[in-house]
């Protein structure tokens, strides 16, 4: 494990005892954590995208804000839903935070997770999907935007323009040259893994696989990573792509967090979501010493060079602040990590 994160759902609404975060709350407690972790030197700041719900849903100028108060840290998404995107505009977005960044923009994109309404993205006005969950018109989409931050030319220009116009074909601007080699795929399968690593992005795996093969699920996460970066070097891609992986993580510390996640040590768990028998992967809760042990078993985590660790956002700065203020001292170390500075 080279690097880790945070991955959070930017969860906003009822508390419970009359409490209520609101969204600008959340927006603005996710700048302070990224804040304070680029001070601790961790690595990333990753944020769910969920349309039609009480999380992050246009995560750029979120990003845009947090990259202009960090010096180091890297900040994405995990993952944006391509059928909800005009891929030229996404691309236009994408390439600002990444200049405002520096270079610090990790986006993973997706065909996008189970939604709470039907078939959203045609309410965007996006259309025409011949499959049930739109993984055709994601693909689609994400085509598109890759070609553009590639810098291809995406529009005639005009000869008579008064604004400088010319013959062949106008890339978007702005652009970004780098954008593309920080450009993840968040793969389900192994079958999606394989397409990310034959053209040549870099993979997001979490929580959540949507097959289930019989194995532990680390091990039937280890198996697609293995999976992916067969493919990458098969088609001939220079350099090592990176590979991500998420986690709920939480070391116990104090009396709080016994309080919330003690007793919260679960094992793998297998059922249906969105029509696949699908493989979610265990809750790891214990003291820092045996979380070190632990995490050292776990197949994928080894494979991975970038960790993400899931945080309940709705508790706050302070206490999500401490959880990964300890990850990073008691039990980051111990798999190989070292503080950005």
């Amino acid at each position: 494990m080279q690097r880790f994160g945070t991955l959070s759902f930017g969860h906003y609404g009822p508390l419970g005892g009359g409490r209520i975060l609101s969204a600008r709350d959340s927006m603005a407690q996710a700048i302070d954590l990224a804040q304070g972790m680029d001070d601790l030197g961790v690595n990333g700041a990753y944020f769910r995208v969920h349309h039609f719900a009480r999380q992050q849903s246009s995560p750029m100028p979120l990003l845009a804000a947090i990259a202009a108060r960090t010096e180091r840290i890297e900040m994405g998404t995990g993952v944006i839903d391509m059928r909800y995107e005009n891929p030229l505009y996404l691309a236009e977005e994408a390439a600002s935070v990444d200049l405002i960044s520096d270079g610090r923009l990790a986006l993973g994109v997706s065909r996008g997770s189970p939604e709470s309404v039907v078939r959203g993205y045609e309410a965007f006005g996006y259309t025409g999907a011949a499959d049930a969950r739109g993984a055709d018109l994601a693909r689609e989409h994400f085509a598109t935007f890759l070609r553009a931050i590639e810098g291809e030319g995406m529009a005639d220009r005009d000869p008579h323009s008064p604004f400088g116009g010319g013959t062949g074909r106008q890339r978007i601007e702005p652009h970004s040259p780098g954008l593309r080699s920080r450009v993840w795929w968040g793969a389900g399968t192994r079958d999606t893994a394989e397409w990310a690593g034959r053209i040549g992005v870099n993979l997001m795996s979490s929580t959540l696989l949507t097959e289930d093969r019989g194995l532990p699920f680390d091990e039937l996460q280890a198996q697609q990573i293995d999976a992916f970066r067969a493919a990458w070097r098969e088609a001939g891609h220079a350099g090592e792509p990176r590979v991500s992986v998420s986690r709920s993580i939480f070391p116990l510390t104090t009396a709080e967090d016994e309080l919330y996640f003690g007793g919260r040590q679960e094992g793998d768990q297998v059922g249906v979501i969105d029509g696949f028998r699908s493989t979610f992967g265990k809750t790891y809760a214990a003291a820092p010493d045996v979380l070190v042990e632990q995490l050292r078993e776990d197949a994928a985590i080894r494979s991975a060079d970038t960790l993400m660790l899931t945080i309940p956002s709705q508790l706050g700065v302070a206490f999500n602040l401490r959880i990964v203020e300890t990850f990073a001292r008691h039990v980051a170390p111990a798999l190989g990590w070292q503080p950005t500075r």
